[in-house]
């Protein structure tokens, strides 16, 4: 795995309130949406079926119909606020599904928003790496 995609797990890790350090350093959270249990190693590797979320699309940015949604993120596809985790069956669901869809389908951009709302509500403040 890359180094620069450990650095933006890591940085989702850090800012979820409900991931927790292990004994080994590494970390243990849950599936933004089905809420599976996952966890990582001390470097932000997944240990099984994590996959890293991009909650707001990032082909979403710069369309008009997602800029409200985009908005509260920033303008960086990669804000921490707009990473999460999620597990590898929901992340392609969503892929498939909403994220194709696209901002100006309304079923998609309704989706998109509340998975945002969840993992505002993760949110642990002060805690980003900015190493990305």
């Amino acid at each position: 795995m890359r180094p620069a995609l450990k650095r933006l797990f890591l940085r989702a890790l850090h800012t979820d309130v409900q991931a927790e350090v292990l004994a080994d350093g590494g970390y243990r959270t849950r599936c933004l949406h089905c809420r599976a249990r996952l966890e990582f190693k001390p470097d932000g590797e997944p240990r099984g079926a994590g996959s890293l979320e991009h909650v707001i699309p990032q082909a979403w940015f710069g369309k008009r119909a997602a800029a409200d949604l985009c908005a509260r993120v920033g303008s960086d596809a990669n804000d921490a606020r707009n990473l999460a985790l999620a597990c590898a069956t929901c992340n392609q669901s969503k892929g498939k599904g909403p994220d194709a869809r696209g901002p100006q389908d309304a079923r998609a951009l309704q989706v998109t928003e509340q998975a945002l709302e969840r993992r505002l509500a993760r949110w642990r403040a002060g805690e980003a790496q900015d190493d990305a």
